[in-house]
């Protein structure tokens, strides 16, 4: 699963503290200047959030109930002005939703 396939979930777990259900989007591709990274994440990020939203999540991960969601982007190549700008304006949006959006390189 990648964040091509924007209607799918790629990983749900549990974060190590217990108090988070992490979803996670795995992104390998790079950044480009046509933008169309970001409207491939801005599809990716809106199947999250009307998963969760719409009471998906706790309907198929019943355990999810009462957790705090964190949607967390794993980047294989670091975002360039346009995406870490993106990036900066949705994170607010996802917070008001109740909801943590954080990303970070892949780790090798």
């Amino acid at each position: 699963m990648s964040i091509e396939q924007t209607e799918v979930i790629d990983f749900i777990s549990a974060a190590k503290d217990e108090q988070y259900i992490d979803l996670t989007i795995s992104d390998h591709l790079a950044w480009d200047d046509k933008n169309e990274k970001l409207l491939i994440l801005q599809d990716k990020l809106n199947s999250y959030l009307e998963f969760i939203e719409s009471g998906q999540l706790i309907e198929e991960y019943p355990a999810s109930k009462g957790k705090k969601i964190r949607i967390d982007l794993r980047c294989k190549f670091e975002p360039n002005d346009e995406g870490k700008n993106f990036l900066s304006i949705v994170q607010p949006v996802v917070n008001d939703l109740g909801h943590e959006l954080k990303w970070c390189l892949f780790k090798k």
